[in-house]
């Protein structure tokens, strides 16, 4: 081979001189050598000189077609399956956005946000996920699958859907609060044991997480539920170990197996643990800042319709997209480890040693973790094989780009989940820290990979007892049970003492109000009545048609009170309450009467308990869909029937503090406040010495006569807004 054959010349246009470049690099052994570029075409170069990109050098000649080509289809298909998955969030289900987690907390605590657990959402949740995560965003589908589960529970808890033709008789049993929570909370932690293959930690999850009211009988439900779970999983992974399911069961019910042997640590170890759980908690504090305000931001672009919120999605895919095929340029090629011949570089759509661009026996380490699925990313960080596996500037620039653009991507109109981001920020992390400490430390890089995801998602999410065992069931590796469970600890201290949780965060800017398990501070200075609001609408037991619809039409209220006066009772008396959808099937029945009297025994034989059953979501009755004539209106209704005649009362002088913890422990929507001396209860029996004529003048004149209740209280009027709107030079924190 002649000089002429190894050498290329380039001239430039316009210049006195050229340049000269080897490029072949054939060596006299016949091997290749690194110079020789990956992509060349047997045409003259005309357009420009030397592209030198991160370590490679070749000529633009390799770049200006092949490179572009593959881009422009890569952010292609990326950018028609965000813009299909926006577009279900943003014309069919807008509920569907973002994790899912939120809601489902808030729907647990006792808040039915409009179509949060709908089928519609159900279905955007599904095809969704699938388009986001197939997109190339930096989301996870763990969130949307825990509220999959509970939109899947929600279902079955209304007896399915009407609308779209789905409904059993059987399953009209669950129609009611308590059983409907107890099958969303199941729900829930399915959806957590089928996203992480973890069923004990889905239990864990819907304890510590998800649930607000928790009793022992749940405990098995759910367990028994992942339980299921778990079984079904393990016979779909075995139907599809033969790779004819694509890489869904890859890594079987353990999904990151680092379980590489003992684990031993000694004092150095552990102060680099208190290193990794301090520094997770700031980051993870920080996180969480960013996050809200890019949720704020978005709020505002989203506010204008649904497509900007389409536009919105495709701007961050062609970010996402450029970043995943620009960056693996910064870093150089990395001659394969020993022993990973015939998987070094990696073929296919799988693997976890990429080769973008390098010769042959050599990966690019960063477009490793760009270019790949977020399971085999996991998998490369938490591996143990060799520490020089990825590069010092690798981890930092990946760690960079998940976690910045992990904040980006998050509430875009997409189903999106925060854990794969947080683990793919925290494992980078951990690893780039067991890298700059390897010299002092025996732990391998891959369990200090494991404990900085452990020690980002404590910083996020504060949760504890759940992700350890999330964490452990994740890894097959229960001997570093004591370091994961310090780093969490430590973690969640450190990122409490700046911001709440994430999941809190989202709940709060959303404008839930969700009550939390402990009373404010300055509630103790308060009491009951301080807060009531008014003024107080009441039914009689016998109630005018007229009045009930008049109230039903002009409040929104969803409980009113109901006294028995004379000449019902001797005194006005509390009956109890009547809710307004209850109220709703007495007035669309017509069960009226045109006398005040009672006839409640007609009412119970001509209605049944399922008329009353708790709708589902958009079939209640509304008051716009009642008829009633003018003369119905004048006649009459009997309350009691419909009526809880043993609600959940409270003195008036309790403090709110206690009010606020009994009304959420409880599961309550209602709590009645009635006074202490009520007018009415000097009744006394008459004396000798005491006429009953001069007890009544006494009574009426020097006895004001009170109502027999003082007021309603809901969650409402515990939210901190309420309270110190009404009481604004209380101070917050005392």
């Amino acid at each position: 081979m002649d000089d002429r054959s190894e050498n290329h010349d380039i001239e430039v246009e316009g210049g006195n001189y050229a340049y000269e470049r080897k490029i072949s690099g054939i060596l006299d052994d016949g091997s290749v050598g690194f110079q020789q570029p990956l992509l060349a075409r047997n045409r003259k170069n005309t357009t420009s000189q030397i592209a030198i990109v991160g370590a490679n050098t070749c000529p633009i000649e390799s770049l200006d077609y092949e490179y572009f080509q593959a881009f422009f289809a890569f952010a292609g298909c990326n950018l028609i399956l965000a813009t299909a998955a926006a577009s279900l969030c943003a014309f069919i289900a807008p509920a569907a956005a973002g994790s899912g987690i939120p809601e489902v907390k808030a729907y647990l605590n006792g808040i039915d946000a409009y179509s949060i657990l709908a089928p519609s959402t159900l279905f955007v949740k599904i095809f969704g996920s699938i388009f986001g995560v197939a997109a190339g965003f930096v989301v996870g589908k763990e969130g949307p699958m825990v509220h999959t589960g509970a939109c899947i529970a929600n279902l079955l808890g209304q007896g399915g859907s009407r609308k779209y033709k789905l409904t059993w008789k059987w399953l009209r049993f669950f129609k009611n609060d308590r059983d409907r929570r107890d099958l969303i909370t199941c729900g829930a932690a399915a959806g957590v044991a089928a996203a992480f293959r973890a069923p004990v930690g889905g239990v864990l999850f819907a304890l510590e997480e998800a649930a607000s009211w928790w009793r022992s009988a749940l405990l098995w439900r759910t367990f028994f539920t992942t339980a299921v779970v778990a079984v079904v999983l393990r016979s779909l992974i075995e139907l599809c170990r033969s790779g004819r399911c694509g890489l869904f069961g890859k890594g079987g019910l353990i999904m990151f197996d680092v379980n590489s042997g003992p684990v031993l640590y000694s004092t150095p170890d552990l102060l680099a643990v208190v290193f990794l759980g301090v520094v997770g908690g700031v980051l993870g504090s920080l996180y969480n800042y960013l996050v809200d305000k890019v949720l704020r931001t978005y709020a505002l672009i989203n506010e204008r319709g649904p497509g900007f919120k389409v536009m919105l999605v495709m701007a961050v895919s062609i970010l996402s997209s450029c970043c995943a095929f620009g960056l693996p340029w910064l870093s150089p090629c990395t001659p394969c480890p020993v022993g990973t011949e015939g998987k070094c570089p990696s073929v296919g759509r799988a693997g976890i040693y990429k080769s973008f661009q390098c010769p042959p026996n050599h990966y690019n380490d960063l477009s490793s973790l760009l270019l790949n699925t977020n399971d085999d990313a996991i998998r490369s960080l938490f591996t143990s094989r060799s520490e020089n596996e990825f590069q010092i500037s690798t981890l930092a620039i990946f760690f960079f780009f998940v976690y910045f653009l992990g904040i980006i991507t998050y509430g875009i109109a997409i189903p999106s989940g925060l854990f794969i981001p947080v683990i793919l920020a925290g494992a980078s992390y951990g690893r780039l820290v067991g890298r700059l400490l390897g010299p002092v430390s025996q732990l391998d890089v891959g369990l200090f990979s494991l404990l900085g995801a452990a020690s980002f998602l404590g910083g996020t999410m504060r949760m504890t007892v759940s992700l350890c065992v999330i964490l452990l069931e994740l890894t097959n590796n229960l001997l570093m049970l004591p370091l994961v469970m310090l780093v969490l600890l430590i973690s969640k201290t450190v990122a409490d003492c700046f911001n709440k949780g994430v999941y809190d965060q989202i709940v709060t800017m959303k404008g839930l109000p969700y009550m939390e398990d402990h009373a404010e501070p300055y509630m103790r200075n308060l009491v009951a009545k301080d807060v009531v609001a008014g003024p107080l609408l009441s039914f009689s037991r016998v109630e005018k048609v007229g009045v009930i619809w008049q109230a039903l039409k002009m409040t929104s209220h969803n409980g009113f009170p109901v006294i028995d006066e004379p000449p019902f009772t001797e005194a006005s008396e509390l009956c109890g309450i009547a809710l307004r959808s209850h109220l709703l099937v007495l007035l669309q029945g017509k069960r009226f009467s045109k006398q005040k009297t009672t006839f409640g025994s007609q009412i119970l034989r001509s209605c049944k308990a399922r008329d009353f059953a708790k709708a589902g979501l958009g079939k209640g009755l509304k008051i716009e869909d009642l008829v009633i004539s003018g003369e119905e209106m004048e006649m009459y209704v009997d309350l009691h029937p419909i009526t809880n005649t043993s609600p959940y009362t409270v003195l008036e002088t309790l403090s709110l503090a206690k009010a606020a913890i009994l009304f959420r422990q409880l599961g309550l929507r209602h709590l009645c406040v009635v006074p202490k001396t009520p007018g009415v209860s000097l009744s006394l029996p008459s004396f000798v010495f005491l006429c009953r004529d001069l007890f009544t003048f006494i009574s009426r004149v020097f006895v004001s006569q009170r109502p027999p209740i003082v007021g309603i209280l809901t969650r409402h009027d515990f939210m901190p807004e309420h309270v110190l709107g009404l009481y604004p030079h209380i101070d917050p924190l005392k």
